[in-house]
């Protein structure tokens, strides 16, 4: 998750795609430059892992993405940044990792039906994630290339969306670098840690007040969790004399994840 080209068309992630490197712009450090409205297209150096969230590809596109082919193929095989690690290292990053995806989750819980105008509060709770950063959007399909942030489809965000940590307690720190109005439909939520040698996992919580469209039918509503997983493993990292920690990988590794909700079709009643 992390490349100046891949963050400025941000207005997402998020950051995270092809470009020239530059560690502070981008996941695993967040955005904390970019505080605006994202969408999942952008984040082009992560992987997937599962195809439907590409359907539509042409080709093997879709398969190439997934983290078996697009990440762990090439660490297994040593190849480019891998290649001063020994075969066992190698073997047990590849297993931190997998544990590290088999525990990071997204679930979001929203109402089945609200009035055209109506406000309701719609919750996130993520797992996982190897931090120290991970973001979330608000989204209205699980593709990673054609998801548009949850505006596109008719929900107006009315307040600053509430940011639940790992320490449990409220971040605003991030949101608050934005001057003026705060109601987005994308977050970075800090302080993130979770360690797949010990088989602990981060949690955090974002709460969005969502106002409903002044028209009826239905509508969709997913999430998409934007999420690191070699720097959840001891042997993920390396320490750079200028930088500090860094991805083993690279920044251009694909390491990164996105993983989307289930999608909810809510019913715009009169």
């Amino acid at each position: 998750m992390n490349r100046r080209t891949c963050l400025v068309p941000l207005v997402w992630l998020v950051s995270w795609v092809a470009g020239v490197a530059v560690p502070a712009a981008a996941y695993p450090g967040g955005t904390p430059g970019y505080q605006t409205n994202a969408a999942p297209y952008c984040a082009s150096c992560h992987s997937s892992r599962s195809v439907e969230v590409l359907a539509g590809a042409p080709g093997d596109r879709a398969t190439k993405e997934l983290a078996e082919n697009k990440h762990l193929a090439v660490l297994l095989a040593g190849a480019r940044f891998y290649e001063s690690m020994a075969p066992a290292d190698r073997e047990q990053l590849a297993a931190h990792v997998r544990a590290l995806d088999e525990a990071s989750t997204v679930r979001m819980t929203a109402p089945a039906k609200v009035r055209v105008g109506e406000t309701f509060t719609v919750t996130v709770d993520l797992t996982g994630g190897a931090g120290p950063v991970v973001g979330a959007a608000l989204v209205d399909r699980a593709h990673r290339w054609q998801a548009r942030p949850a505006p596109g489809a008719g929900w107006e965000i009315v307040k600053p969306p509430v940011i639940i940590g790992q320490d449990f307690k409220e971040q605003t720190e991030w949101l608050n670098r934005r001057p003026g109005e705060k109601n987005l439909s994308f977050v970075n939520i800090t302080g993130i840690h979770s360690d797949a040698s010990k088989q602990e996992w981060a949690r955090a919580q974002v709460v969005w007040t969502l106002r409903a469209p002044r028209t009826p039918g239905r509508r969709p509503l997913a999430v998409a969790y934007f999420y690191g997983t070699e720097k959840g493993s001891p042997l993920g990292t390396i320490e750079d004399p200028i930088r500090g920690k860094q991805l083993r990988g690279g920044f251009s590794g694909n390491s990164g994840r996105i993983l989307f909700s289930r999608v909810a079709q809510i019913e715009v009643m009169p």
